[in-house]
């Protein structure tokens, strides 16, 4: 990360409060005086900014923020008394609930050790603009449209920065700044920061710092005399970590539109949302977007009364009253989904099953094959499987632990493959991402128990604790089969995969491949669910190649997790199947 260059010219110290926060609306600033442009509206992508304060007659701020497209979310930042402005509509407008922090570059100084890992340059190409949107879809932020982002960045006005993973080469965050003396001619020589956003599971501690470090430094070389930025006052982790840079806040508030991508922001939310995992939580937000009522009916078990029109649907996270008792018995025992694919022309792995006490077939398929996998007939989140047996003795270990989960235990020939799921909903392919196990990535000082406690940490923050790498004996024996112990320091860049099974609940990752989708794969998964005769499904295929037709089926899922497949729409497709008359146009 580059130092600060004290730049030749005088940078002004700025006050607490911006000058032009303490006119009258109706009458012109003293900078509107001096030049400053009126009436300055920026395009962004995702939305506008609106800078009020080089609007003289609120009005027009009203104007501005009512001609905001959909599916955009438009920003008045700086209005002069913004109490006023948000009583000329009262029914369309709102002041956000964030505050606003203020570094002075004047006094910001560079830190003293560089942040390890982590590379933070400016964007290079167009294609990376489409990289920033699938780390905004993984933070639930407003998408942008990426040929406006890369037109904006081949001005100066704007400076659109990504962090590069050392030990990858993987993007792994990004931040916007916008120069306010290059957008309207701003007085005050003032700067914004917008759109910091980090890939919770992949971005190494530090990376949302260096992002922010390096824009105020690329800023502060221009001459700028400060950066604002505007953080929800609830946003506890980023407050402290802008604190912690030398931001303070000052009085500027935003106005925003009374948008279904806002209403968060502006109205009640339901009573226990806050207490409901990820995937039940990402539907109930979805469906407030739309002005679907939402009930937590049970925030434990992901529950959620969905209402409109004096129509009900009662959900558990993406399984809902739309999916019948005889399709979710058909997934849950891996016996009767097999008979079915078969039946469907979809092609299974060999099988047998094995019980306490009878591991005839089970052993007689092992010879055959050499190696297979070990699961419980009846299971999920990857609970009980063993995978890679090799021979009698841990095959009769593997089924012990099977029979833990189940009394009946089938075995598998080992497919070699990546782990695809496929997410169908209402027959159609939304989504298709490759699962992966957990792995860890060595930095040449840390021990791979180490790296996977900080890794598996990372994880639990990035996905509210669904998703862990356990330090059990199964993590241990995997380390253990690829020659390293578990106190063993892993050289920088060399990545260890830590567990078998590419389980989410166990740390996996998931990789989104929807446009690699072979027609023949998608054209199964279509017949899959027909079969089955689910209108929501998580498909799980082996496949050797991603870009080919060839695939085994593993499994179908009748609650597929939804949390983990942007930027595809699966949310959005999954309430259009429930209230079909709330589909954006």
């Amino acid at each position: 990360m580059p130092g600060t260059t004290r730049p030749a010219g005088h940078r002004r110290r700025t006050t607490g409060t911006p000058a032009f926060t303490e006119r009258s609306w109706k009458r012109p600033s003293a900078h509107q005086a001096r030049g400053m442009a009126a009436d300055a509206v920026v395009d962004m992508g995702w939305g506008r900014l609106v800078f009020g304060q080089t609007f003289d007659d609120l009005g027009r701020i009203v104007d501005a923020l009512q001609a905001e497209q959909s599916g955009r979310r438009d920003i008045c930042v700086y209005p002069r008394d913004p109490q006023v402005l948000v009583g000329l509509a009262p029914d369309e407008l709102f002041i956000d609930p964030s505050l606003i922090y203020r570094l002075d570059l004047h006094r910001y100084r560079p830190p003293s050790e560089l942040i390890r890992g982590v590379f933070v340059r400016t964007v290079t190409s167009a294609g990376e603009m489409g990289q920033i949107n699938d780390l905004y879809a993984h933070n639930g932020m407003v998408p942008a449209d990426s040929v406006t982002m890369w037109a904006n960045h081949r001005t100066r006005c704007f400076t659109y920065l990504v962090a590069e993973d050392r030990r990858t080469g993987r993007i792994v965050g990004t931040v916007t700044g916008v120069d306010h003396a290059l957008a309207f001619g701003d007085p005050e020589a003032g700067t914004s920061l917008w759109c910091l956003a980090v890939d919770g599971q992949n971005a190494l501690p530090g990376t949302g710092e260096a992002l922010v470090r390096v824009l105020a430094e690329r800023y502060a070389a221009r001459g700028r005399a400060y950066l604002d930025l505007s953080v929800l006052h609830d946003n506890e982790p980023a407050i402290a970590l802008y604190r912690k840079l030398g931001f303070s806040r000052v009085s500027a508030v935003c106005v925003k539109r009374k948008n279904p991508i806002n209403s968060p922001l502006f109205s009640a939310q339901p009573p226990g949302l806050e207490d409901v995992n990820p995937y039940a939580r990402i539907i109930a937000e979805e469906a407030l977007r739309r002005g679907i009522r939402v009930e937590v009916a049970d925030p434990a078990w992901g529950e959620l009364r969905l209402s409109m029109g004096g129509r009900t649907v009662l959900t558990r996270e993406s399984l809902s009253e739309f999916t019948s008792a005889v399709a979710m018995s058909r997934c849950d025992d891996k016996r009767v989904t097999r008979r079915i694919m078969e039946r469907a022309g979809v092609r299974v792995p060999r099988g047998a099953l094995a019980v306490e006490g009878d591991l005839a077939a089970a052993t007689a398929l092992l010879d055959e094959c050499g190696d297979v996998v070990v699961k419980p007939a009846r299971g999920e989140q990857g609970r009980g499987i063993t995978v890679g047996v090799r021979d009698g003795e841990a095959l009769g270990r593997a089924v012990a632990v099977a029979l833990q989960f189940c009394p009946e235990v089938l075995v598998e020939e080992l497919v070699e493959g990546e782990d695809l799921r496929v997410v169908v909903i209402d027959h159609e392919v939304v989504a298709a991402a490759v699962r992966r196990p957990a792995e860890v990535v060595g930095d040449g000082r840390s021990t791979i128990a180490e790296l996977i406690e900080t890794t598996s940490r990372r994880r639990q923050r990035a996905t509210g604790g669904e998703s862990r790498i356990p330090l059990d004996d199964t993590t241990t024996e995997v380390v253990a089969s690829t020659g390293h112990g578990m106190d063993d320091v892993l050289p920088e860049g060399v990545r260890l995969r830590v567990r078998r099974t590419a389980n989410l609940h166990t740390g996996g990752t998931i990789e989104d491949v929807t446009g690699r989708l072979h027609p023949a794969i998608a054209d199964a998964a279509v017949r899959a669910s027909r079969a089955i005769g689910i209108p929501v499904t998580g498909l799980d295929f082996l496949v050797p190649d991603l870009d080919g037709p060839d695939h085994v089926f593993i499994e179908a899922n009748e609650r597929p997790g939804l949390a983990n497949h942007e930027p595809q729409p699966v949310v959005a497709r999954f309430v259009d199947l429930l209230f079909p008359e709330t589909r954006p146009r």
